[in-house]
């Protein structure tokens, strides 16, 4: 009996995209000829490139030609769950929630299960007896984010869901990880990853290695996402150690102490005076909210606070200038029902700390203003890629490249320097132990070995850094020497 075609069009209801095309051939050549490594695969895609609809199409394929049978979705929120059963109900692919009390055996119950990290951590044992009946048939598992799943040799019990989910699918015929940002700050290697040596500096360090990466650039220049612009608030900020000592000037853009560049980002965040570096932000990302709402009506914007006093802070400003805002973090209980809200239309602001990052997909923010003092690039490429996506309504009325959408926040370095390669797959290198213990930043070992830390006390926001495309020039070389000019 011949083969299925390979063609899907005739059985899909969506015409997959290139790269989708691609993971459908990876995986199946994975399948019948694994690597040395295992039948693991790892996907880099941006946001918006549709990681979960070519997953799943990838399943459908496998399942046409009875390669595959059944599939587990593994998530690091269980809010992320319902993107992947509309997804799956689009393709008519029936997934499940899973519990330890299911009354259904695995062999004649659903094609695919849904659960947390976390779920498959607190039940493994539960899980893995569910499972077994799937043993003497082939399925795959599906890691969705899976730099969650930590791998730590030296320490297991503090990667629980990394260990928790290599254990369990073990009997799966395929591994496929999903990641938008497949770096840690932690800098360990994760689950479904191949690493190969490499060298760096004087010695030899592992790399993660995706099988297919689809860079944030090639999605803009295809039209699938939008491009970021990006509006730097720069500033001054003064520092003394007492009332009545001389002050020192620091210059926000410019601080290559670490210490410093740390101390002039929880300045510069603050909500002050009138003249503030964080009022200038907020202002600037109403207005541009504004500006594009003339041509996308209904678009809405999210400020990423630093914690629930601060988020409070501003939810409050953007209330008295009119404008409706949404306050979500994860100790309220409201905060789903906002962020649905939000998606569906309702209020201007979403204002959070922490909710708004990994999976959250709300097509009509355009603006993102980041305050917050987290400056690790996961978290802030996480947080300002929220807006590249795109509503498919608006395809149509807008031209290749898209309409873009802006990104606010002082002009910090270490931002900054996020910004610039933002677009751009950067190679990650796993921790060896020889490099456990942190690194001190160049310039900064005697910031405060003669003199006790000094207090931020006034700042004066002054010019703003613009900086257009989707991916920055390096700029700030020239913008020192406009100052010295």
């Amino acid at each position: 009996m011949a083969s299925p075609s390979f063609d899907l069009t005739p059985t899909l209801p969506v015409q997959p995209r290139q790269w989708q095309s691609q993971l459908i051939q990876l995986l199946k050549t994975r399948l019948s000829a694994p690597t040395p490594a295992g039948h693991d695969v790892l996907v880099h895609a941006g946001p918006g490139a549709g990681k979960t609809l070519g997953a799943l199409l990838g399943v459908l394929r496998l399942r046409h030609e009875r390669k595959l049978q059944h599939v587990v979705v593994f998530c690091h929120r269980t809010a992320i769950a319902g993107q992947w059963i509309k997804a799956a109900e689009r393709l008519g692919l029936r997934l499940e929630s899973w519990s330890p009390n299911r009354p259904t055996a695995p062999a004649a119950g659903p094609q695919g299960l849904l659960l947390s990290y976390q779920a498959a951590a607190l039940q493994q044992d539960a899980l893995s007896a569910w499972l077994e009946p799937w043993s003497s048939s082939a399925w795959i598992a599906i890691a969705d984010e899976v730099h969650h799943l930590g791998v730590d040799p030296d320490n297991p019990e503090a990667a629980a869901w990394g260990t928790a989910f290599s254990t369990v699918t073990r009997p799966a015929a395929l591994r496929l990880g999903l990641s938008g940002t497949p770096f840690r700050a932690d800098q360990l290697a994760f689950c479904a990853a191949r690493r190969i040596c490499v060298r760096h500096g004087q010695g030899i360090s592992e790399r993660i290695v995706p099988d297919l990466c689809v860079e944030p650039r090639q999605l803009i220049a295809a039209g699938d996402v939008r491009p970021l612009e990006f509006r730097f608030q720069d500033g001054w900020v003064e520092h003394s150690s007492s009332p009545g000592d001389p002050s020192e000037r620091s210059c926000l853009s410019s601080e290559e102490r670490e210490s410093w560049r740390a101390r002039n980002l929880r300045r510069a965040i603050r909500i002050s005076d009138g003249n503030s570096i964080a009022l200038r932000v907020l202002l600037g990302a109403r207005q541009q909210l504004e500006r594009v709402r003339q041509q996308h009506p209904g678009a809405g914007g999210l400020f990423i606070a630093r914690d629930i006093a601060h988020a409070r802070r501003i939810s409050q400003l953007l209330a008295e200038q009119g404008e409706q805002a949404l306050l979500v973090h994860s100790l309220d209980p409201e905060a789903q029902a906002h962020l649905q809200a939000f998606q569906q239309g309702t209020g201007d602001w979403l204002v959070s700390i922490d909710m708004c990052s990994e999976g959250f997909d709300a097509p009509r923010l355009r603006v993102v203003a980041y305050l917050s003092t987290v400056v690790t690039r996961s978290r802030f490429v996480q947080a300002i890629t929220r807006a590249v996506r795109l509503d498919g309504s608006r395809c149509e009325a807008e031209p290749i490249p898209r309409h873009p959408s802006t990104v606010f926040a002082p002009a910090d370095p270490l931002l900054m320097s996020y910004a610039r390669s933002w677009s751009v797959s950067e190679p990650y290198l796993v921790r060896s132990p020889e490099t456990q213990m942190a690194a001190i930043p160049a310039g900064s070992s005697s910031s405060w070995s003669d003199s006790p830390p000094k207090a931020a006390v006034a700042d004066g926001a002054e010019g703003l850094i613009t900086v257009r495309g989707p991916a920055l020039p390096a700029f700030l070389s020239n913008v020192q020497r406009q100052r010295s000019a």
